[in-house]
């Protein structure tokens, strides 16, 4: 990643969460627990799935793969977040911010084809179930992940270069916590028309082309579990849906509400508030929700506990 040298800004400093100093102390402890949760419950849950051979089969595989993206997800953001927190000067250096924004983005939309494909999953186990081994084998399942890993970092690639080959003249003051691509935008002294498209290409394409694929899915999946005569089956297949649901909904909402308005827009205070749910809350509430509403994760978890001395 090549970044312009045609700048006279060499940091960014952060406005941060608060001005309010008796928050901090509030805001560190609550930020430290769900940085705390975020990794035991994504660490969990790849364990849990590599170490109980029941649990080997492509939806669980794709729930390992959420975890491990969700725990690096996190990580760019949250461990900056709480050095900045007691930090008098809240500041990255500008080649800094630059890898903070692209693993943020390259992870986000990773996480955004990776729900896709694993409503695809959803579809195929509910709606085909005779054949549902036969069509989610190994290798499909290695390339979906293959594919939304690749597409993630290559438009996160493209978005970082575009951004940081404008020009950067003063003031530093960055309006939020980590540096994402609305308040950059809006410290250039260059024109970022060229980047305000490729930010809502991007978002469409990515964000929107995802869900929409999610929600045809659970169209298809819902119409199928209307027509099951049992009641328990109905239940069971709603139940197993409804997490990953939840998930979906949090993330693309809080994301859309940030990235796809004009580019006028002031980032206030909301928008820092809506970004804390994608990029901290999420990560750690995918791993909870999915195994706290998946039946066999929680009978793999209790067992584990009564076998602990």
């Amino acid at each position: 990643m090549e970044i312009a040298n045609q700048t006279q800004v060499t940091l960014f400093l952060f406005s941060g969460l608060t001005d309010d100093e008796k928050l901090v102390s509030f805001l560190f402890t609550l930020f430290l627990v769900v940085y705390t949760v975020t990794v035991v419950g994504n660490i969990g849950m790849v364990a849990i799935v590599h170490c109980t051979t029941s649990l080997h089969s492509p939806m669980y595989y794709f729930l390992s793969y959420l975890s491990i993206v969700d725990l690096c997800y996190s990580s760019v953001v949250t461990p900056k977040i709480l050095f900045n927190l007691f930090s008098k000067v809240k500041s990255i250096s500008f080649n800094g911010c630059a890898l903070q924004l692209f693993f943020f983005a390259a992870l986000a939309v990773t996480e955004a084809l990776l729900l896709s494909s694993m409503s695809y999953d959803r579809y195929v186990a509910i709606c085909h179930p005779l054949h549902y081994f036969s069509i989610m084998t190994s290798s499909r399942c290695l390339n979906l992940i293959l594919l939304a890993s690749s597409i993630g970092f290559l438009q996160s690639t493209v978005q970082t270069s575009c951004i940081f080959h404008l020009r950067f003249c003063g003031p530093n003051l960055l309006n939020h916590f980590y540096c994402d691509i609305p308040p950059l935008l809006r410290l250039s002294c260059s024109s970022t028309l060229l980047c305000d498209l490729v930010t809502v290409f991007f978002t469409c394409s990515c964000g929107i082309g995802s869900m929409v694929m999610v929600l045809v899915s659970y169209s298809l999946i819902i119409a199928s579990i209307l027509k099951i005569r049992s009641t328990e089956g109905r239940m069971k297949a709603f139940s197993t849906c409804s997490s990953h649901l939840t998930c979906v909904s949090i993330f693309y909402g809080t994301v859309f509400f940030v990235y796809l308005r004009p580019p006028a827009t002031e980032f206030g205070k909301w928008d820092k508030v809506v970004s804390v749910f994608y990029s901290v809350v999420t990560p750690m509430l995918n791993p909870l929700i999915y195994s706290l509403r998946n039946k066999e994760v929680k009978r793999v978890i209790i067992q584990a506990m009564q076998n602990l001395p």
